[in-house]
């Protein structure tokens, strides 16, 4: 079941970007970010987070990937002896296509995530959705827009208890153009069902370093309602980052 979702999410990545790769109007952005941190001493630590994300506009499609990783290793003196461990192991991936109607700020969407952290409460959890997406302004310094609709999760806890329902799923997202060489980003979403409510949540602030080279300052929120008694309804991660433009 997790291998079926993961295949038919990155199908359905390859298929948008060559369904519309006939479209005679094909500006693209992507983006890459790394950050690595090492720490030693008393707890040493080796922390990698990376990430992707793409932004292609046509004449009839607004469209958006996301692809996100974290992983972290932990070497602790216990007892006179040293253990190591993994104390992070997560990867999301996302895809929203927005077709524009006859005013081009109102759209119908489509959208689907699939997400794999080894040490929360699921095993995995992906999702499915489709339905109305605005862009109620966007100027020369600011932009804003909104998405919200029904779909369907899937999701499997470490006990192999399969969890899935009807959702529905809200999400917006704005961004401010401080200045020719800096921009804070936030957006929010959140999936309610009968399950469970999953909500994402990121704020992050980036300044460029030098031509496409920036540094970005971020903060990510990943809460569950419906977890384990021993593990955390809210995830957080604070993260310092290089991110370069390459298209």
């Amino acid at each position: 079941m997790k291998k079926r979702l993961l295949a038919t999410l990155i199908s359905s990545l390859v298929v948008s970007n060559f369904a519309f790769a006939e479209d005679e109007f094909k500006p693209f952005t992507l983006e890459g970010e790394l950050g690595i941190i090492a720490t030693t001493g008393n707890t040493e630590t080796t922390s990698i987070n990376a990430g992707l994300a793409a932004h292609h506009e046509t004449e009839m499609w607004s469209n958006d990937y996301i692809i996100e990783g974290l992983y972290k290793r932990e070497t602790v003196e216990r007892d006179g002896e040293d253990v190591e461990f993994t104390s992070a192991q997560k990867f999301y991936a996302s895809a929203q296509g927005n077709y524009k109607l006859e005013d081009p700020n109102n759209r119908l969407f489509g959208f689907t995530s699939y997400e794999d952290d080894r040490l929360s409460n699921f095993d995995y959890q992906a999702t499915i959705a489709a339905g109305w997406n605005q862009k109620l302004f966007e100027t020369d310094k600011q932009s804003f827009e909104y998405s919200i609709g029904p779909g369907y999760a899937f999701a499997e806890t470490q006990e192999g208890e399969e969890q899935n329902s009807f959702i529905v799923r809200a999400s917006m997202a704005y961004q401010w153009t401080i200045s020719d060489t800096a921009k804070f980003i936030q957006t929010v979403s959140t999936e309610v069902g009968s399950e469970n409510t999953k909500s994402r949540a990121e704020s992050a602030l980036s300044a460029t370093i030098s031509g496409n080279l920036s540094m970005k300052v971020s903060l990510k929120l990943d809460h569950n309602t419906d977890v384990a008694d021993d593990i955390d309804n809210l995830d957080t991660e604070t993260a310092v980052t290089l991110v370069y433009n390459f298209f």
